[in-house]
């Protein structure tokens, strides 16, 4: 990226030249949500792709190893988000390879806000990408959650988070039902359970697709790296919280005191 920036910097997607006026029409990824639990953290996104209000893509993937120890969920224009998680991946390898050893996790998240504030003009004509970094701190040995805006501000969240179009419903069920003493296998069912509230409210977000078997991409990771829960483990999760919400189609009550 260095050799570019000094000899074609138009190759690199911040200098792409765009249009000076109007909205350019693009695929965007919409509903990211991540839970921590003592072991470590979950991070876990729909597959609904929009534009405008048309579904572009029901089976899209959101949600991608950045290294061994951490993840990346996309929300914002698709192709430009897909394009800076891979750029993410091949930094951070890079680094391994040239240092012999890993970027710290903070370390990390701070290289990815460098990233997001460098498609600040593209954000501007409405390509924005927001997306949501997880991974499991070596150094403190715990997981650990970070959120971004458009400028490249960074926030670290503290139990759970979510981004994109839906996570305003996917924080409320969040905020609801998490405990500092889940299991992996209870934050798991947790964020399914936001995605599933995210989906029931906002039309951009899809729901677990049933007939066509189309379930939420749900990742762990601990201190045994990064997983991603196979088709059976995300279809058993999705049709327990089915088969529940059809009794109580608004979800699991959470106690007034």
């Amino acid at each position: 990226m260095d050799f570019l920036a000094q000899h074609q910097p138009e190759l690199l997607p911040r200098n792409r030249q765009l249009p000076p006026r109007g909205v350019i029409e693009a695929p965007h990824g919409t509903t990211i949500v991540a839970a921590s639990f003592p072991g470590g953290v979950v991070l876990a996104g729909d597959r609904r792709a929009t534009m405008g209000n048309v579904i572009a893509q029901r089976d899209i993937e959101k949600v991608f190893p950045a290294d061994e120890y951490s993840a990346v969920g996309i929300a914002g224009t698709a192709g430009l988000a897909v394009e800076m998680v891979k750029l993410f991946q091949l930094e951070l390898e890079h680094f391994e390879k040239v240092e012999g050893v890993s970027l710290s996790l903070e370390g990390k998240a701070n290289r990815l806000s460098t990233m997001i504030r460098s498609n600040l003009g593209m954000a501007m004509q409405g390509l924005a990408v927001v997306p949501l970094f997880a991974g499991w701190d070596v150094d403190r040995q715990k997981g650990r959650i970070f959120s971004y805006d458009v400028t490249g501000g960074r926030s670290e969240e503290h139990g759970f988070a979510a981004t994109g179009s839906g996570s305003l419903f996917a924080r409320g069920a969040l905020k609801k039902l998490f405990r500092e003493d889940l299991t992996e296998g209870q934050a798991t069912t947790l964020v399914v359970q936001a995605l599933y509230d995210a989906a029931d409210d906002d039309s951009a977000t899809g729901g677990p697709d049933l007939a066509r078997r189309i379930y939420p991409i749900v990742t762990v990771i601990t201190d045994e790296g990064f997983r991603k829960l196979t088709e059976a483990e995300c279809s058993e999760i999705v049709r327990a919280v089915h088969d529940r919400r059809l009794e109580e189609p608004d979800g699991p009550r959470a106690a007034l005191l």
